[in-house]
C-alpha cells in the first residue's frame, strides 16, 4: 500500500507565491507542489526554476505548472493572487478589487472537486478570508487567513532584538485586523515565563516608551518595506510555510491566524487574527486570551472597522 502523498496548490506566483514555493521546497514539507497563475509563462518558469534546485533540497518534491483541475486532489490550496498594496495604500483599500478577483478564483477551485483546506494570504486578508468561506461553502475550520501570523513574528523579533534574547523564546501576540487597527497583547507577553513589564521594570536600560515604539514599527512594517523595495514577501512566505507544516503534520500548533469567531472575544460572524490551534483538520479551536479592558476595547474597534469595510462589498456579492 502506498503512503499518502501531500499536495499543495499555490494560486498566484507573484512575489509572495513564488517565495512561498521556494521556502516550501527548502523545508521539504510537501511531496507535490503545483503552481497556478493566470500568467502561465511565469508559473511555468517558476516550476522549471524550482525543479532545477531539487538536487539540493532536503527531500523529493514533485513540482509542476498546472491548472485549477489540479486542486481536486490538493490537501491545501494557498491563495496569494490578487492586486498588491501600492505605496500609500492601506490593505483595506484593496477590498473591492480583490473580492471580485477572489470570487472567480474560488469558483474555479471548488469546481475541481476540491475538499481540503484553503489558506488565504492576499490583503485585506481578514475580509478576503471571510469572502472565501462564503464563496466556497467550506466549513469555517477549513478556511484560514494568514491573519497576524507575520505581525506576531515581527513583534517577537523586535522584542527579542530589544532584550537581546532569542526571538524563539519570546512569547507575544499581535491580534485583530492584519492592518492599522491591530493591537499588541502586552498582558500576555513574556520571556521565559517572566512578563515583558517585569523585564522592563527590573532591568536597567529598558523603557515603556521603547516598547510602544516597537509596536508602532510592527504595525507599520509593511509600509516601511513597501517604501523601500515595493513589496513584502519573504516574511509572509515563511509564515505561510509554518502554517502549512502545522496542517500537513497535524501539529496542533498555536498560531495567530485569521479565524472565524462564534462568540469568542465577544464577537460573531467575523474572520480576524487571533491565536488558534491548527492541525490536519484546519482550525481546531480559537484560543481565547483574557484581555485587559484596554486591549478588549481596541479589539472591539478592530472588529468594527473590518465589519464596516466589508459590509457594502461582501454582502452585495452573494
Amino acid at each position: 500500500m502506498l503512503n499518502r502523498v501531500n499536495r499543495v496548490a499555490v494560486i498566484g506566483t507573484g512575489f509572495v507565491g513564488s517565495s512561498y514555493a521556494f521556502a516550501l521546497l527548502n523545508q521539504g514539507i510537501t511531496e507535490e507542489l503545483v503552481l497556478i497563475d493566470v500568467n502561465k509563462d511565469k508559473a511555468e518558469g517558476d516550476a522549471m526554476d524550482l525543479n532545477h534546485g531539487l538536487p539540493f533540497a532536503p527531500s523529493r518534491t514533485k513540482i509542476w505548472f498546472g491548472s485549477y483541475a489540479d486542486c481536486q486532489n490538493a490537501d491545501v490550496v494557498v491563495i496569494t493572487a490578487g492586486a498588491n498594496q501600492k505605496p500609500g495604500e492601506t490593505r483595506l483599500d484593496l477590498v473591492e478589487k480583490n473580492t471580485r478577483i477572489f470570487k472567480g478564483i474560488v469558483e474555479e477551485i471548488m469546481a475541481s472537486g476540491f475538499d481540503g483546506i484553503i489558506i488565504v494570504a492576499t490583503n485585506p486578508v481578514d475580509i478576503l478570508t471571510y469572502a472565501v468561506w462564503k464563496f466556497s461553502g467550506l466549513p469555517k475550520n477549513r478556511v484560514i487567513g494568514s491573519g497576524t501570523i507575520l505581525d506576531t513574528a515581527r513583534f517577537r523579533f523586535l522584542l527579542g532584538d530589544y532584550f537581546d534574547v532569542d526571538t524563539r523564546n519570546v512569547h507575544a501576540y499581535i491580534i485583530g485586523e492584519h492592518g492599522d487597527t491591530e493591537l499588541p497583547v502586552w498582558s500576555h507577553a513574556d520571556i521565559a515565563g517572566t512578563t515583558i513589564s517585569e523585564w522592563t521594570k527590573n532591568k536597567q536600560g529598558y523603557h515603556q516608551k521603547d516598547l510602544d515604539e516597537i509596536f508602532v514599527n510592527v504595525r507599520d512594517a509593511a509600509y516601511q518595506i513597501i517604501e523601500r523595495k515595493g513589496a513584502t514577501f519573504y516574511g509572509i512566505a515563511m509564515g505561510l510555510v509554518r502554517l502549512t507544516k502545522a496542517i500537513l503534520e497535524n501539529e496542533n500548533s498555536v498560531l495567530t491566524v485569521s479565524a472565524y469567531l462564534e462568540g469568542e472575544y465577544g464577537h460573531n460572524d467575523i474572520f480576524i487574527g487571533v491565536p488558534a490551534v491548527v492541525n490536519r483538520n484546519g482550525i481546531r479551536e480559537v484560543v481565547q486570551l483574557d484581555l485587559s479592558k484596554g486591549e478588549q476595547e481596541k479589539f472591539n474597534h478592530s472588529v468594527q472597522v473590518l465589519k464596516k469595510t466589508m459590509e457594502p462589498v461582501l454582502f452585495n456579492n452573494d
